[in-house]
């Protein structure tokens, strides 16, 4: 029943009678204020009003057109969720993105099971930030996206942030280190944040500290999306704590990671069950076919990728191998290395001892080969970690300490002029162009913060750049991104390095920029100053610039030391590094994705594997195969699809998923925005300033109300700030403006117009327009939003439209029908108050016999288009002789009938909405005696006991969630209006 209490509406949901506080009703907000908000209210304390569409009152509709009452039936299309059942995507193509089939697929796969639970699996590069903000706007128009939480690294936070708002409408607070500050100055002190924001995005690092801990533990999500969630599956670790906690007090739960197996299949079992437990009963034990539906993995080479994007990925270059000869000096840091500690001369052991003492010489020789200053710094390490020994341990280290201080005396004699890489790098960026009459620019990888330290310090000037000595981190044009910065400092220089007028033209990052991070957008080089011994590390490098949406062909360099004379093979870049290149390259040709080429899926692993090979003397072209020695990635590759499990197979229709076909009175969206304003504002360019640029006719500007900009009031303050939005919000309704402003916003080029006016130079006159020139900003955020249905300015014009009409009360017009007809919506919902069961009909023959035993049904908009009054071309408002009360005895028999319908309706659909539900119980019940039966063998009564109650507990809990999902009450009855015959008069009216 739809009730009214406190001035909002709520449908009940449950219904329980108290010893003194009259009946406890839990309901879910369904008017703007408190839509899908959970409350309880006791009739002895709060005045509960049923809203009973029996007392529906008819008023008549005198704005032009009819336009209040179009209006009214549009915002209940839009506002209305989709039911339960409906698996067609309904808001594809309506983004700021190109709608590409496979990257449909994700949502397609999410949406086809019991409930959103997605393991986004695509290679690097593919768009899974693309693929994430369609799954969260088709939970948003089901109305299950109202609280989401996105957690990722902290250095992509504003990128994740400036993606899902400028593509899809999504705003989310960010609660970066300066962000949770100001939440702190404006929430109340003690107040849970995470109840205060419905969306937001914080870093994992951020979340899983302790304090954060207690305010998750008590929230209920809509949806948590977790990026790299390969760092999830550590039992025990705080990330996986983290991810245990959100995981089931989440509807939705979509993960996303290029690397989400580390070939231990315990390992995926954890990231699977964090998804749903009941998939597989052992997470060491499970096959292919129990995971149906819970991820999807393709690479840049899958069919159906390389036919959609081939044109709009530029094949990478081959890699350029830079040889730097190794100076005197550095010579002798290698012989060094070589004879004392990597190849001793026969008889005699490398002078180490310790924790990690047989890797350790590897670990020098990897230092020296980023830098002298790695090295430098290791040796100054390994000398504290030493001490430390000798001091707790007593043990007698002094013949490596000896040996240690003849390495540092050697490398202490290597200067920066002494460094052949650092020339070799000089030499070649300056060929590329980068230098301080140039706008090209590089992303330099190395593995060793001193690495990058020392190009940091030394880079700028070598190549002619201004320098100062109090520059900071986020200035000048050389700048790094490395874990000692702030997340603040982190995302600035990110986000500089996509803007092309910035000064930034070198990036010296470390690994934590191989996850994530877009730095394509003005860089196609890519240096690697050293060589990470990790196939999975290099691709992960490579897909920084190698990626969906490249225009130019990556270009990758590597950095090698090449030592004099003939000794190739104790060279480790050579024997190496340089074939770990060439066959990432090979392999990510032929099969889109090196990763799975070792089959140790783990960086570690597979560095592990490469120091033993080469320091036993094994043939690395053995070791590093031409093709995955395993089927695992291949397996991944291709995901199950079932019918089982109530997951509907994902490849079942044709055409990309299909595409769910929204009911709307109105052509467009804009039009529905203009007719909007002018109902709720009467002149709304005199009250709001509501125009369209004179020379960019397609660009929007008015003034935000103060109730909009609370809404949009969750964007960063330095894009409302710098485009004075909440002032003076610039829109368009174009797809082609809104992209040439985005670009815009990341080309920032000083003279740059959008728009050119025909005939002259246009004088003053041109100076006035708003739009000739955007202005030049340091937020990097657009000047112009994209009004798609999901912006937020729609969404408040739909609850301005709802709000046009008192509460239960319904129009009536006069239009071309033939008798009158009752328009009507009918509504199951489950217990937490979304639809299953969802009808929009028009009611006519109720004035036959008792007024409802021959009631006519048909779908609401085939009516309403015959009408004529989806056509304002032809629809003239003549209701001014209707009398609203002559028609009000029809409503009670609509409503009976419709409530006849809508059992109806349930009755020919229950099995189809119950079956999901039943095959998912059997699942449950089933993994749940497979537990038992474990838990039966194992030694220890007590373990046992304790993993039986987690099991119990997640059982319960799981039942709880099927049990919410399926139908129940009665159906909601809403009275949405009344068409009537136009009288003859009132026709000679129109024609004339």
């Amino acid at each position: 029943m739809r009730v009214q209490a406190r001035d909002e509406e709520w449908v009940v949901t449950e219904v329980e009678r108290t010893a003194k506080d009259g009946w406890r009703l839990a309901v879910s907000g369904i008017s703007p204020l408190v839509r899908e908000q959970s409350a309880v209210f006791f009739t002895e304390l709060d005045e509960v009003v049923p809203l009973r569409p029996e007392d529906t009152c008819l008023v008549a509709d005198d704005s032009p057109q009819f336009r209040r009452s179009r209006l009214y039936w549009e915002a209940v299309l839009r506002a209305t969720p989709l039911p339960q059942s409906e698996r067609s995507l309904a808001t594809v193509g309506t983004h700021l993105v190109d709608d590409l089939i496979y990257q449909r697929e994700p949502a397609r796969t999410a949406f086809a099971g019991l409930r959103p639970r997605l393991l986004v699996a695509d290679a690097v590069g593919l768009g899974k930030t693309l693929e994430i903000g369609l799954i969260l706007s088709e939970l948003i128009r089901r109305g299950r996206g109202e609280r989401i939480l996105v957690v990722t690294p902290r250095h992509i936070l504003e990128q994740f942030q400036h993606e899902l708002w400028c593509r899809f409408a999504i705003p989310l607070v960010r609660l970066d280190s300066l962000g949770i500050q100001r939440v702190r100055q404006k929430i109340p002190a003690g107040r849970n944040p995470f109840t205060y924001y419905k969306r937001a995005i914080i870093s994992i690092d951020t979340l899983k500290s302790s304090q954060y801990r207690h305010a998750l533990a008590n929230i209920e999500w809509d949806a948590v999306v977790i990026d790299e969630s390969h760092k999830l599956v550590n039992v025990g670790a705080k990330n996986n704590e983290l991810a245990r906690i959100l995981a089931p007090r989440t509807h939705a739960l979509i993960l996303a990671s290029a690397t989400p197996h580390n070939g231990k299949k315990e390992s995926f079992g954890e990231l699977i069950s964090l998804l749903d437990p009941t998939a597989i009963p052992d997470t060491g034990d499970y096959e292919a076919e129990q995971l149906a539906g819970l991820y999807v993995r393709r690479h840049k080479t899958s069919s159906d990728v390389d036919s959609e994007i081939g044109d709009q990925w530029k094949a990478r270059e081959k890699p350029i191998f830079v040889k730097a000869t190794a100076t005197a000096p550095e010579e002798a840091v290698f012989e060094e290395l070589y004879e004392t500690w990597i190849s001793p001369p026969s008889g005699l052991a490398a002078p180490v001892m310790g924790k990690g003492a047989r890797l350790f010489p590897f670990t020098l020789l990897k230092a020296y080969l980023s830098s002298h200053a790695a090295l430098a710094e290791t040796i100054e390490n390994r000398f504290a970690s030493i001490r430390e020994d000798e001091k707790k341990n007593h043990t007698d280290r002094s013949q490596e300490t000896k040996a240690l201080q003849t390495l540092k005396t050697l490398v202490d004699k290597v200067q920066t002029k002494d460094s052949a890489k650092f020339a070799a790098l000089v030499e070649e960026l300056k060929a590329i162009g980068v230098g301080p009459h140039g706008a090209k620019r590089v992303v330099i990888f190395s593995e060793r913060r001193a690495t990058l330290d020392f190009l940091r310090r030394e880079l700028p000037a070598a190549l002619g750049f201004k320098v100062t000595d109090k520059q900071k981190d986020t200035e000048g044009p050389t700048r790094p991104l490395h874990g000692g910065l702030s997340d603040i400092e982190q995302q600035q220089n990110v986000k500089d390095f996509g803007l092309s007028d910035t000064e930034l033209r070198i990036l010296l990052t470390g690994d934590i920029a191989a996850e994530g991070v877009n730095l394509h957008r003005e860089c196609h080089n890519l240096v690697h100053y050293d060589v990470p011994w990790s196939l999975i590390t290099l691709e992960q490098r490579n897909g920084r610039i190698d990626r969906y949406g490249q225009l130019k062909h990556p270009q990758m360099r590597v950095m090698l030391h090449v030592r004099p004379g003939d000794q190739e093979k104790r060279d480790a870049d050579f024997q190496v590094s340089r074939r770990l290149v060439e066959r990432e390259d090979e392999v990510h040709r032929t099969f889109g994705d090196a990763a799975a080429v070792m089959g140790l899926h783990e960086e570690v692993s597979e560095e592990k594997r490469l120091a033993e090979a080469y320091l036993g003397g094994e043939d690395i072209a053995e070791v590093l195969p031409s093709a995955p020695i395993d089927d695992w990635d291949a397996w991944m590759a291709e995901p199950s699809t079932s019918d089982d499990a109530g997951f509907p197979s994902a490849s079942g229709d044709t055409g990309g998923g299909g595409r769910y076909q929204e009911l709307r009175l109105f052509a467009s969206t804009k039009l529905f925005a203009e007719a909007a304003f002018e109902e709720v504002y009467g002149d709304p360019r005199q009250k709001v300033g509501f125009r369209y640029d004179e020379f960019e006719p397609e660009l929007l500007m008015f003034e935000p109300a103060p109730d909009l900009q609370r809404r949009l009031k969750a964007l960063p303050e330095e894009y409302l700030r710098d485009h004075e939005v909440l002032t003076s919000m610039k829109a368009t309704f174009s797809p082609d403006l809104a992209r040439k402003r985005l670009e815009f916003a990341r080309q920032r080029a000083a003279k740059r117009k959008l728009t050119e006016v025909a005939g002259g130079d246009g004088g003053a006159e041109r100076g006035k327009s708003a739009n000739k020139r955007p202005r030049a900003d340091s937020s990097g955020w657009p000047d112009v939003t994209f009004l798609s249905d999901q912006h937020p300015v729609i969404e408040w014009l739909v609850d301005k439209a709802l709000a046009r009409l008192a509460r239960n009360t319904a129009p009536v017009i006069a239009c071309a029908v033939a008798e009158p007809t009752v328009l009507v919506q009918g509504m199951y919902s489950n217990a937490k108050g979304r639809p299953t069961v969802l009808a929009y009909l028009a009611a006519s023959g109720l004035d036959d016999g008792d007024g409802s035993s021959g009631v006519k049904f048909e779908e609401l908009l085939p009516v309403l288009e015959r009408a004529g009054v989806t056509d304002t071309k032809s629809l003239y408002n003549t209701t001014g002789d209707v009398e609203p009360e002559g028609f009000q005895h029809l409503v009670g028999p609509a409503v009976a009938a419709t409530y006849t319908e809508m059992r109806r309706l349930r009755d020919l659909q229950e099995d189809e909405l119950m079956e999901p539900l039943l095959v998912y119980e059997e699942r449950l019940n089933a993994w749940r005696k497979a537990k038992d039966s474990k838990f039966e063998q194992m030694a220890l009564p007590g373990m046992a006991k304790r993993e039986k109650r987690k099991v119990e507990k997640t059982a319960t809990d799981l039942k709880k969630v099927v049990d919410s999902l399926a139908t129940s009450g009665e159906p909601m009855v809403r009275v949405l209006g009344v068409l009537v015959p136009q009288a003859p008069a009132q026709l000679d009216r129109k024609g004339a």
